[in-house]
């Protein structure tokens, strides 16, 4: 899909989609514990509608796609539903590891099976009770494996005791499951690398019914981006919560650095262009990892050199994130040079992001089925005239009013 800017001036409010994160974990408790909760504002990304389907036609097969939340998360719950089932996915899904998930829920009594190659889904499933008990399990992997324990916790007779071995990635996530847990009165004790979750106790008269979902943190990021790199911009994002457990959330402080104000007025967040620039980046993204494609673009749209670390686990996302923003970055004549566990760019091309427009050859951005690799680089056509993204539906995995909110503000389809 070919991009164009029209100079519009940017002046605009933007109505996020509930938190894809929050709503997921919402949907499994409401399962595991039967809450009967009614969602407000609940996501309306692919990958939590898939979960809303999946939830309503537990029997068979489950297939999720390339939602790995979803894969995750149900495998811990198909394991405590009675029942035998099997879940499956896209091939790339069949090449992210799930094994830890498995092995702990195995080591509490789970009867789960590998249907091709073992470590990876499909799965079959046979649900049964589970009383629960104390286990370890790798925290280095994927926060999602711990999540999906946490929240089928409070639904074994005995609860969990926890404790996670290494070095802990992506722990906001944890952190965002604690909270949803004990917003309806589930009992947990965090000490360390220690996490106690009690079963659960509470009368549903005495929780809350209707719970409103607040808005993704995840998805105001490309709306930082392209603050950050228009001339001028007023862009106002309702609800969004400074004091979120949503760990994106940083990108407040993050983007101080790209020039971006942000202020609270009215339960609404402002973002406008205040014009002071650093001259390099440097920061660990452990915590924040979904944000760290948007911020390596923002470096190439301004030309800073960056340093981004803490990237383990994005080799094991949609795609190989750290490979495909190699690729990408790499045709705006950048060098970017990748490890494991990090990415460091090196622009070439030094002319000021503060100049007309510049003029290129048409760029194709690959998204390798990727919803944050189309979301990330097209705040590039404020500064690109030729720029085009492979596979734009691809957005409806997260943000599905992605380029109906862009086309807002002057960049459409040409």
């Amino acid at each position: 899909m070919p991009l164009k800017y029209n100079h519009y001036p940017i002046s605009v409010t933007i109505n996020l989609p509930g938190s894809k994160s929050i709503s997921n974990r919402l949907l499994i408790l409401n399962e595991a514990l039967k809450l009967s909760l009614v969602l407000k504002n609940i996501s309306p990304a692919k990958d939590t509608q898939d979960l809303v389907f999946a939830l309503n036609n537990l029997n068979g097969t489950i297939d999720v796609g390339h939602a790995g939340t979803d894969m995750r998360f149900l495998t811990a719950l198909l394991s405590v539903k009675k029942g035998e089932r099997i879940i499956t996915g896209s091939d790339r899904m069949k090449q992210r590891p799930i094994k830890d998930l498995v092995d702990a829920l195995t080591f509490l009594g789970a009867e789960i099976s590998y249907l091709e190659k073992p470590g990876y889904p499909p799965l079959k499933i046979n649900g049964k009770d589970l009383i629960g008990d104390t286990l370890q399990i790798e925290s280095g992997v994927s926060s999602q494996f711990i999540s999906a324990l946490l929240l089928i916790a409070p639904s074994l007779d005995k609860g969990l005791q926890l404790t996670l071995k290494g070095k802990t990635v992506s722990l906001s996530y944890i952190l965002m499951t604690i909270d949803v847990l004990k917003q309806f009165g589930v009992e947990v004790a965090v000490e360390k690398e220690n996490i106690s979750v009690k079963k659960f106790k509470q009368k549903i008269s005495e929780i809350p019914q209707t719970v409103f979902v607040e808005p993704d943190w995840s998805s105001a990021s490309y709306w930082f981006s392209i603050v950050s790199l228009s001339k001028t911009a007023s862009v106002i994002l309702p609800h969004l919560q400074l004091n979120s457990s949503q760990g994106d959330s940083a990108l407040v402080d993050l983007y101080k650095n790209f020039g971006v104000k942000s202020e609270m007025k009215n339960g609404n967040l402002h973002l406008s262009k205040n014009g002071e620039l650093c001259t390099f980046f440097k920061f660990d993204f452990t915590n924040c990892p979904d944000i760290a494609q948007t911020v390596a673009v923002t470096c190439l749209g301004l030309n800073i050199d960056c340093e981004l670390t803490g990237l383990s686990t994005l080799k094991h996302k949609e795609t190989d994130r750290l490979s495909a923003l190699k690729n990408e970055i790499e045709k705006f004549d950048a060098t970017v040079t990748i490890t494991d566990n990090s990415l460091t760019l090196q622009n070439i091309n030094k002319e000021s992001s503060d100049s007309n427009t510049r003029k290129t050859n048409q760029i194709t951005i690959q998204t390798y089925h990727d919803h944050r690799m189309a979301m990330s680089f097209a705040p590039l056509a404020l500064l690109y005239d030729n720029i085009n993204i492979e596979d734009p539906d691809v957005v409806k995995k997260s943000y599905p009013s992605f380029w109906a909110d862009l086309a807002s503000i002057g960049i459409r389809n040409i």
